[in-house]
Formats: structure tokens, C-alpha cells, sequence
């Protein structure tokens, strides 16, 4: 799993409050969700891919956070399924 150009800098900031970034995970995952940089190419299938698992694990998405409504074409793609 990859988080978007406009998410990451945001996962950072969260991980450095340690405590809560733990508590968190375990609340939501079960595990430590550790973060690795750079582990994959950030494309719009990966985005598209990702945003869904987050939004089946019973997440809120907002889009426009994702690149994935923006650089799409309405209606057929919206963020919510394998288009682009």
C-alpha cells in the first residue's frame, strides 16, 4: 500500500507522534503499519487500487487527497474503480 503525494507528508507527521500512531494502528489494522519509502511508483492504477482497499477496510476517502477524482473523467471515473 502507497500513500498519494498529498497524503504522505502527512502520514510522516503522524508517525512522529509515536504513541498515537501505535495506538492507532492497532485500534485500525490489528499491527503496526510500518512505512516505507519509495517501496512503489506512485501510478493512478496504484492510487485507484489503494483508495479502494482503504474505503473496503471501512475508511473515509476524500479524493482530492488521492489524485484520484481530479485526473479522471466523470462519470465513468470517479476514484472508485480500475479506470485511467
Amino acid at each position: 500500500m502507497a500513500p498519494s503525494e498529498t497524503v504522505d507528508p502527512g502520514w510522516h507527521t503522524f508517525m512522529l507522534h509515536s504513541a498515537e500512531y501505535a495506538q492507532w494502528c492497532h485500534e485500525s489494522f490489528g499491527y503496526y503499519l510500518h512505512h516505507a519509502p519509495n517501496s512503489k511508483l506512485r501510478t493512478q492504477g496504484l492510487m485507484v487500487d489503494v483508495v479502494g482497499r482503504i474505503r473496503e477496510a471501512g475508511f473515509f476517502v476524500d479524493d482530492r487527497l488521492w489524485g484520484t477524482a481530479g485526473d479522471c473523467n466523470a462519470p465513468t471515473c470517479c476514484g472508485d474503480g480500475p479506470c485511467c
